[in-house]
């Protein structure tokens, strides 16, 4: 599915770690549609088992995702696709503030 949307094939080996090499297909698949905005992203277990990693791999690629902004970890709910624009209340915007 992710190759007939233009997605490169999950390849670990280069000049690059594993878990930057995981992080950047897991992006191209939120870029291309295939994971959406609030999607729950499967445990880092079957991640690391459908990635053919280890789960420490797994795990560090899911953090470098939330350093980029693209996913969010809810404790004890899950890692879901953050949406594109992070939405405030309205009194908590920059432009209300005195």
């Amino acid at each position: 599915m992710a190759e007939e949307q233009g997605i490169p094939p999950f390849d670990p080996e280069g000049a690059v770690y594993v878990y930057a090499a995981m992080a950047d297909h897991i992006a191209a698949r939120i870029a291309a549609g295939e994971l959406r905005m609030n999607a729950r992203l499967a445990g880092e277990r079957a991640l690391a088992e459908e990635y053919g990693v280890a789960l420490g791999t797994a795990r560090r690629a899911i953090e470098e995702l939330r350093q980029r902004g693209l996913v969010v970890t809810l404790p004890a709910k899950g890692t879901f696709v953050a949406p594109s624009q992070p939405s405030q209340p309205v009194g908590e915007r920059d432009t209300d503030a005195v």
